[in-house]
């Protein structure tokens, strides 16, 4: 193997791909980039076997092709190191290549390209939806705060695409809160769905160029596989049964509370301050125009409460939350004005952007009480 290539694009490359290389693994060989160099064009991957990552970069003056195995943390703190410049990348047969720029170069050691582990793909009954890249990327940054880190419950560690002939709802939840994302921008021939675990999908979010319009997701039963540009990703879903997600959505909730997103949020950053570090807990009492929230913490001599002049319309209410769940919520919705629906102090309640607002029906979020004295 020997080529030129730039050495900010293949830095970049290894970069994007680099976040599917293990911290810790038994295999080794796992610790390194796989180089396939054919024709004008190396194709990179790294893996931790259950999220592979490959792009390919275009090279100059292909001299031999060829594949090897490079060692990830040598060659990016060298390229690093090295300012924007052609570089030439020469592999001999003693197990050792060079990287030589203007006024240098280094020898690395690389390893058999046939001791990595082959990546599997999807099967031919594999399904293809695609993705506006924004959608996407939104739809995940909307849900992935609100995934469990469950061992007992894997589906709950990931965020489930349900995807209809209609529409796309990505939804994520760790059983003390629920948020649904819609997009009608979405759809598929038939009914279809899969977990993605919370990693690859921080990944996505991470690397997904929004100059691609489009990304194209193709999967089976055991993995997908997402393109977007010289991108491509290939994960192992979460295999399991997702709860009915759509049962637990309250309905009739009647007691209505409508305010400013960014006002409430403020609020409860304020007082629950003085909240107990161990439950964080944070008290609603409701009536008709007002809100007050309040906090304390017994053991430390501490409280807080801050009154707000809302528009509220329903009974006399009092209820707590967890405020670090509620801030999470709050925090992740771009809406101006959000509308709160409240049944009573024992069951869920609803957030949802108000009306009056863009895409109103798009996300929603239910958060669980906690009882409060």
């Amino acid at each position: 193997m020997e080529f030129n290539v730039s050495s900010a694009e293949l830095l970049k490359a290894l970069m994007e791909v680099s976040k599917a290389i293990p911290s810790k693994t038994a295999l080794p060989i796992l610790e390194n980039f796989l180089f396939v160099l054919k024709g004008g064009s190396l194709t990179v991957t790294a893996s931790d076997q259950e999220l592979t990552l490959r792009t390919a970069i275009d090279v100059i003056d292909v001299k031999a092709e060829g594949s090897m195995a490079v060692p990830a943390h040598q060659i990016v703190e060298l390229l690093k190191q090295i300012p924007d410049q052609p570089i030439g990348i020469k592999a001999s047969d003693n197990g050792s290549f060079e990287c030589s720029w203007s006024n240098g170069k280094s020898t690395l050691t690389y390893f058999a390209a046939d001791d990595y582990p082959q990546v599997k793909g999807v099967g031919e009954e594999a399904l293809t939806v695609e993705f506006p890249t924004a959608t996407l990327v939104e739809g995940i940054s909307s849900t992935i705060y609100a995934t469990a880190d469950d061992e007992m419950r894997p589906a709950m560690n990931g965020i489930f695409f349900d995807i209809s002939e209609a529409s796309t709802t990505l939804v994520a939840s760790d059983s003390h809160k629920l948020i649904c994302y819609t997009t009608a921008d979405v759809n598929a021939p038939q009914a279809a769905s899969f977990i993605l675990h919370k990693k690859p999908a921080a990944v996505i979010k991470q690397i997904a160029d929004r100059e691609n319009e489009t990304v194209k997701a193709t999967f089976d039963e055991n993995t997908v596989v997402f393109q977007f540009g010289a991108t491509t990703m290939i994960c192992r879903l979460i295999v399991g049964k997702y709860p009915k997600y759509r049962d637990v959505i309250p309905q009739n909730n009647s007691n209505i509370l409508k305010i400013d997103r960014v006002q409430l949020l403020n609020t409860v950053r304020r007082v629950s301050v003085c909240a107990n570090k161990a439950s964080n807990h944070i008290k609603f009492a409701l009536k008709p125009g007002q809100l007050e929230l309040t906090a304390q913490d017994l053991g430390f001599g501490l409280a807080a409460y801050e009154k707000l002049i809302c528009d509220y319309n329903g009974d006399d209410l009092t209820i707590g939350f967890k405020s670090s769940f509620l801030i999470e919520i709050l925090n992740n919705m771009s809406c101006d004005t959000l509308v709160i629906k409240f049944a009573d102090a024992r069951r869920a309640a609803l957030i949802v952007p108000s009306e009056e607002e863009a895409d109103s029906e798009k996300i929603c979020g239910i958060i669980m009480p906690i009882m409060v004295s």
